[in-house]
């Protein structure tokens, strides 16, 4: 079987962005945004790629409807290069998609899951998984079917001497548990500032640091314009975000997400890996949705600096 540096675990659906600095009213006022686009969404799918663009094999598992909307997910993540031969494909099934009202300074999402849960441990291969050097999950807490059987999948391929990772994005529910027994079984944990306050129960990104490297090897926690923090055992590293054209944020923390696996899987250092995080986050942000400003590895290169 070929060999994948990246398994994806995620959900499949598109983001359909409205620009414009307007609030939506009811009672059918009708506003007037100023740019629109439809890309590929969802955490994983972003994150998938990203570490395709710099230049890593990999391979997508994932529910979708047989539909508009699941198809052209499924072609774009095709033309980034990335294997989709183990996606599951539900005709009785409609496929995830999610509305971004995008301001300048902000932006709120309205997401219809469709077969962003229904995904479970039984429908990865075990040769995918004995064939892969790394496992990644996305938006965690909307993977109800597959959460009860992930510490396991986890534990396998690290039995094969792979690693792992996890974006655990937003809980909707509030209740941001259900994590120590897929912590012991996680090699770097890629949460945002206000995720990891609310998993560690903590008040300021220094203490959440603190909190989580002493559950999860390594830490890295996504600060939007103030760059990245990351903590592996006493190490500790902080990158500067790089100023850029700004369109719009969507995607920039997976982005973070792609280069910091990267450097995992290329043996850096803490503080190198964190710098192409924060570099490759930086530059997705030149244009609108996830994917379209992804960096190749030759132009992330160029922003490394002399981090050793």
């Amino acid at each position: 079987m070929v060999q994948y540096d990246v398994v994806v675990l995620g959900e499949i659906n598109a983001d359909l962005i409205l620009s414009g600095d307007v609030e939506p009213e009811w009672q059918q006022h009708e506003k007037i945004v100023d740019d629109m686009a439809l890309v590929l969404g969802g955490s994983a799918a972003i994150f998938a790629c990203g570490v395709a663009r710099l230049g890593l094999k990999v391979a997508y598992v994932g529910v979708c409807g047989d539909d508009t909307i699941g198809r052209f997910c499924l072609n774009e993540l095709n033309a980034a290069g990335i294997d989709t031969s183990h996606v599951v494909i539900d005709p009785a099934i409609k496929s995830g998609l999610t509305l971004v009202l995008q301001k300048s300074d902000d932006r709120g999402m309205l997401t219809y899951e469709g077969g962003i849960p229904l995904l479970r441990a039984d429908m990865v291969p075990a040769e995918l998984i004995a064939n892969s050097r790394h496992m990644h999950i996305g938006s965690y807490y909307l993977q109800h079917a597959l959460r009860p059987g992930l510490p396991d999948l986890f534990a396998q391929i690290q039995a094969h001497g792979g690693t792992t990772s996890v974006d655990t994005n937003w809980d909707p529910s509030g209740e941001w548990a259900g994590l120590h027994d897929l912590f012991l079984h996680t090699n770097l944990f890629l949460p945002n500032d206000a995720e990891a306050c609310a998993i560690s129960r903590c008040d300021s990104v220094a203490q959440a640091l603190a909190t989580l490297a002493a559950q999860v090897q390594t830490v890295a926690i996504k600060c939007g314009a103030d760059g990245a923090y990351a903590q592996r055992g006493a190490e500790v590293a902080h990158a500067d975000s790089l100023p850029t054209v700004f369109v719009d944020a969507v995607g920039a923390g997976d982005s973070f997400n792609a280069g910091m696996v990267y450097g995992l899987l290329a043996g850096w250092s803490l503080a190198k890996s964190t710098r192409l995080g924060v570099v490759c986050g930086s530059l997705s942000t030149r244009a609108s949705g996830g994917t379209a400003a992804q960096p190749t590895s030759a132009e992330a290169m160029v922003f490394l600096g002399n981090v050793a």
